[in-house]
């Protein structure tokens, strides 16, 4: 049975979610975590906890929010964590993709919202695009820990998360053919990895181009079972252990 360990179930992308969740139970994804990535979606990850028994979520404020959150967003985001499924502070972290101009008010958010996540000592769930120095040194400040998402750095970088205690989040960007993930995946144990989509986003091979959905964890894990030479059944024992370790789940 499987995890995705990140994806983004919200009314905006999928007409169908009972459908969704119907694609997932076949291909024996039997748990999401949901993240939600501003005020709007937070909502509607809570709601979806309530109403779904194999939804879990995840509650924070994306970088690319920044211009548009609030103080009142982070109160009610720290309102809202003793609600027995809220399991972690994600989606958070630094996007210097797009503008680099804001860099230093993108620092605050995320310091803020770990500071968040080690008062009520929870994980946390990262998003580092094209900020790897400045995620690493301002995660090092906090007692903290969780899942890098949708890892796709480099082995030094791959060590360094590994090292301080995060676990990698692999999806379907190491099925792409000019994907260099697989390079470092052969070099890393699985004791540091977690399975995730990002659904609706990064469809892995041979769907890609459609929308994605948590089903497609399977794929994601066939392909990693290939590159490591191990069976399906192991792959699953493994990374449902890992999840264990950080998420109360």
């Amino acid at each position: 049975m499987f995890t995705d360990t990140h994806c983004h179930i919200y009314k905006e992308y999928y007409e169908n979610i009972e459908e969704v969740l119907k694609n997932a139970k076949k291909s024996n994804v039997n748990r999401m975590i949901n993240n939600g990535c501003d005020k709007k979606s937070n909502e509607e990850v809570l709601e979806l906890t309530k109403n779904y028994e194999n939804i879990y979520g995840a509650i924070g404020i994306h970088p690319e929010n920044i211009e548009e959150y609030k103080e009142e967003d982070l109160k009610w985001i720290e309102e809202n964590l003793k609600q027995s499924k809220i399991i972690a502070i994600g989606e958070i972290g630094l996007d210097y993709h797009y503008t680099k101009e804001n860099k230093t008010e993108q620092i605050k958010l995320l310091e803020r919202q770990l500071k968040i996540a080690e008062q009520y000592h929870l994980p946390v769930i990262i998003h580092s695009r094209e900020a790897t120095e400045d995620t690493i040194n301002t995660l090092k400040k906090y007692k903290v820990t969780g899942v890098i998402h949708s890892f796709s750095g480099s082995l030094e970088t791959a060590k360094i998360y590994i090292k301080m205690g995060y676990l990698l989040g692999i999806n379907g960007v190491i099925t792409f053919k000019n994907s260099k993930l697989k390079d470092v995946i052969k070099e890393i144990p699985l004791e540091s990895i977690v399975l995730e989509t990002d659904s609706p986003y990064l469809t892995p091979e041979p769907f890609r181009g459609k929308k994605n959905e948590p089903a497609r964890i399977k794929e994601i894990a066939e392909f990693i079972c290939d590159l490591k030479g191990i069976s399906l059944e192991d792959l699953t024992t493994i990374t449902n252990h890992n999840i264990k370790r950080i998420f109360d789940i």
